[in-house]
Order: structure tokens, then sequence, then C-alpha cells
């Protein structure tokens, strides 16, 4: 126990310093607590559950019982029940024309990433706050600044704050369905090279480090991500040290107010999927198996960029072989064909593009800070067999083909990802160090990290 009060301190330190989530009811047995700490955030107001079918009977259906238990003002729940809900703007807009006709009630999340981030836009929308009820720790989200929602064909993050309070009952966290615990674990995992990425980015002079946002998230990540089989077995300590680190990441993210704090270039891969609609046996796979993929996906690639002596790199080769803004819209119309994400990928890399004059200050910063940056590198990420391993013990998938997705399409969004977002992450390393075509090459050839089946 101790080290789960050591832990338990670091959350609270972070939940006082971020102010947004002022409560995290988080334990066994805590669920008939709702109403209580509704009350002590909205008085008499009337609470109005969101849920889907299957969080309601797991957790809705309880939450319901006790504030008409405790004779607290409950107005009907309202329920999805579409089998294709997901976090998308028009089920934000049957939402909010729920509230907007309640202009008096207060919304609690019942459920997981979709539903949470579905009330969390849709009361921000309407001018009021909400709570949120945790029905499992798969993803970094009750805590974080912002709604992931797709708009338009493109996957968005809509600025809106966090749950005023979030009770997440252990007994319901650790029963949930072992592949939600384990989405949940790959997502924390994720910020191991999203870490790398932003130490990346601020030695190029593309981003600026918040020590503060780092140490919420970084500062007990290891501690956090120990025991895997844990998840799997939905052990309570493990269960309940996973939902405190994801709840660290969404406090990070609000103490940055974004989400570059804990979203790197792993979570591109998962990010174009969605906008592909990618579905594998006829179901969206979870957003964080997909993080998985993405996450192994850019340990693979830092493993051949920290191979190579780029303290040595030869800049005037580099500036020689960079393609420009215009030869990258040309491959981008070939990478991505008609469609949203096409257009995504174009606003986004003119927002990150750099001129001759800027690609050599870049790479010059880089090639001085590269001794002591590889170094801190190292340290951040766990090595690929060891990140591999920990993610097939917690149940998460450590082949692509296991989320449908080819070795082929894997290779294509390694350079489709390049471009979905203007944030500087490995990707943007191996491409103006004129690398990325080499180190696919490797990493796609037999004996690499994606070898052909049965050629690895």
């Amino acid at each position: 126990m101790e080290m789960n009060d050591s832990l338990k301190a670091h959350v609270d330190r972070a939940l006082k310093a971020t102010h947004e989530t002022r409560c995290l009811e988080l334990g066994r047995g805590v669920l008939p607590r709702t109403p209580q700490v509704f009350a002590r955030e909205f008085g008499e107001k009337p609470a109005l559950l969101v849920a889907d079918e299957t969080t309601f009977a797991v957790a809705g259906r309880a939450v319901l019982g006790a504030f008409v238990q405790g004779k607290r003002p409950v107005a009907e729940p309202y329920i999805y029940n579409d089998p294709q809900l997901y976090a998308e703007n028009r089920f934000v807009t049957a939402l909010e024309e729920v509230l907007r006709a309640r202009p008096d009630a207060i919304p609690i999340a019942v459920g997981t990433g979709t539903i949470n981030d579905l009330t969390k836009l849709a009361a921000h929308r309407t001018g009021r706050r909400y709570i949120a009820v945790g029905t499992a720790a798969s993803m970094d989200g009750y805590t974080a600044y912002g709604a992931s929602i797709t708009y338009q064909g493109s996957k968005q993050t809509f600025p809106c704050p966090a749950p005023i309070a979030v009770v997440a009952d252990l007994d319901i966290m650790s029963a949930a369905p072992p592949d939600l615990n384990a989405a949940g674990y790959a997502d924390l995992m994720a910020k191991t090279v999203a870490g790398a990425d932003w130490l990346l980015a601020e030695a190029v002079g593309a981003d600026t480090m918040n020590p503060e946002a780092w140490d919420i998230i970084q500062g007990r990540l290891r501690e956090v991500l120990a025991n895997p089989a844990g998840v799997r077995a939905g052990d309570l300590d493990t269960i309940e040290r996973l939902t405190q680190g994801l709840m660290l990441g969404g406090l990070a993210m609000v103490w940055a107010q974004s989400s570059r704090v804990a979203s790197g270039a792993e979570h591109l891969f998962s990010h174009l999927w969605d906008m592909q609609h990618h579905t594998h046996n006829g179901k969206i796979p979870w957003h964080g198996f997909k993080v998985a993929i993405g996450t192994l996906a850019v340990s693979a690639l830092y493993e051949c960029l920290l191979a190579l002596p780029l303290a040595e790199l030869d800049l005037d080769e580099c500036c020689a072989r960079w393609p420009g803004q215009a030869a990258y819209e040309k491959q981008i119309l070939e990478l991505f064909g008609e469609g949203d994400a096409r257009n995504v990928a174009l606003v986004e890399s003119r927002a990150k593009a750099v001129d001759g004059a800027q690609l050599r200050q870049q790479l010059e910063k880089l090639r001085q800070a590269w001794p002591r940056l590889s170094q801190r590198l190292r340290e951040q990420l766990i090595p690929f067999d060891d990140l591999k391993a920990m993610l097939q013990a917690a149940g998460a998938p450590v082949e692509p083909e296991a989320i449908g997705i080819s070795r082929e399409r894997l290779r294509r969004t390694y350079c489709q990802g390049l471009f979905l977002r203007r944030r500087f992450t490995a990707l943007d390393l191996a491409a103006r160090t004129a690398t990325l075509d080499s180190a696919l090459d490797k990493l796609f050839a037999p004996g690499g990290r994606w070898a052909p089946a049965g050629k690895g």
C-alpha cells in the first residue's frame, strides 16, 4: 500500500495544480457515493445520466438507483442504443438537443472513452460542466482537456474542460472485459514514445518543454506500467495503479492545455485508421489497441534512428535531398487519394513546412544536441522487445494483423502519418534526415521488426 499511497499523493498534487477536475473518487465500492459527489458540486440541480446500453447495465442503473434512494433529483437517463456508436459529431448533436431541452440538468457520463467525449463536448456546448463515472481503465480521457471527436471525416480535438469530478469504482473497473483494460494499458504505454517525441521536438526548436506537465505524466510512468500481467488478470491493486496513471495522463493534458504531453507519432497511426473508418471483423478496434501497434511502430523507428551517427550529420546532403513542400504535396495526393484525410494532410503539412534555411537550423540543433539527446531518448524509451512483451502480457495486440492491418498498410501508414499533424515527431526526424525510406526498408525486410510473416 505504500506505493499506492505515494502514487495517490502524486495524483492529489496534480488535481490541485490543474483545477478543472476537483475530485477523484477512486476505490472499491465508491459507486453509491456518486450522488454525494454530485451534490457537492451542483447542489439540488437534477442529474441526467448518459450511457449506452452496456454501461447503463454495468453501472448506470446502480447510479440511478443511488439517486432515487437518496431522494436526489434525477432526470430520465439518455441511453445511446446505436450499435455503431462512436465518438462522432452527430452523436454529440443528438445529446446537445436533449440537454438544451433540460437546461437545468447536469450530465453524468457513465462509460469509457466514447461516452465521456460525447458528453464532455455536448456539456460544454450547452454551457455546463459534468461528472464522469468510469466503467473501465481503458483510456486517459476521463480527466483530459478536450474531446476527441470525428467531424467531417477528421479526428479532431475540440477544446472543452475536463469533468468537474470523476467516480471510478475499482470493483467495476477491475471486472471490465480484459480487452478494455488492456487497451488502457496500451494507451498509457504510448506515453513512453510520446515523451520521446516531445524531447525530440524541443531539441530541434519545434516545441517547448513544460516541466510541470512532464512530471505529472512521466514522473511515475514506469511504476504504473510495471505489472502488465496484473492488468490481464484484473488484479485490484494493478487496476488501481493503471487508473491513477491514466488519470495523470489526462491531468497533464489539462495542465498543458494540449495533448502534446501524452500523444506523439504513435497516435497518428490510430488517428489515420479512424479517418479511414477502419474495422476488423465488423468492429472498430479499441483505440488503445490501435495505439499499441502505433507505439511498437514508432519504437521500431527509434531503434533505427538511434543507431545512426546523427552527431556527424551531413547538413549539406540533407538540405540537398530535402524535397520541399511542393513535392510533399504531390506525394500527399499520391498517398491519400481523395477524401478528408488528404485535406487534413495538406493543411497540417503546410503548418509545419520548413524552407532550406529553417531545415538547416533544425538539423544543426539536432547535430549539436544528439550526444546528450540520444542518451535521454534511450532512457525514455522501453526497448522494443521488452515493450512487445509487456503489451502482450497485458493482453494488447502486438502484430498489426491482430487488428486487421496488413504489413503493407502499416508501412504506408508510416509515410502517411508524417503529414497528419503539425506536431514534430520521430517521423519528421526521419524525413528531415532523409532516412525514413531506408529505415522502413530495414524494418520490413526479412529479419526486420515488421518482416513478412514467417520471415522475422
